[in-house]
């Protein structure tokens, strides 16, 4: 029995240390603050920033303009696709011509396209995020193009469709 109390007495000694303040066992303040609750405002609410709200509009509009150089083209092509014969045929040859012209005049609509998710990759690069009203702002006007460029591919597939190509 007293080498069992002489054994739990060195035990004890050994788990106590010499000196130092200890820490307080009262609760840290951010220990008090409730998890479940959502913050008052987003952490940047700061509004979209002028000039990429000048750049998304000026993408927006190289789109539209894109679409209005792209609708005489597509035009061309169904006019021609309705009057071509059979594949191979040399009224055929010229509508597929005619549809290699109105793929050709998507071009400033895919190029606004992809400058406006370049935009949007170069902020988390360049920043490691993007505030939240550039964000949908950014999300805004690649809705927007791919809108129109929806339109233009559903109307190309149709057409290729329509010439068995």
């Amino acid at each position: 029995m007293r080498r069992t109390l002489l054994l739990t007495v060195l035990l004890l000694a050994g788990c106590s240390s010499a000196g130092g303040p200890y820490p307080s066992l009262q609760p840290r303040a951010a220990e008090e603050i409730d998890p479940r609750l959502q913050p008052v405002r987003p952490v940047n609410e700061r509004p979209v920033s002028a000039a990429l709200a000048s750049q998304l509009a000026a993408l927006v509009d190289q789109a539209r303009g894109g679409q209005s150089a792209f609708e005489p083209a597509m035009a061309e092509a169904e006019r021609l696709a309705g009057a071509a014969g059979a594949p191979q045929s040399e009224s055929w040859i010229t509508a597929q011509e005619a549809l290699s012209a109105a793929i050709a005049a998507r071009k400033p609509t895919a190029l606004a396209a992809a400058d406006i998710d370049a935009l949007g990759a170069s902020a988390l690069q360049t920043h490691g995020g993007i505030a939240p009203n550039d964000l949908r702002a950014i999300e805004a006007a690649a809705a927007q193009v791919a809108a129109i460029a929806r339109g233009q591919t559903d109307r190309i597939d149709a057409l290729r469709k329509r010439l068995g190509s």
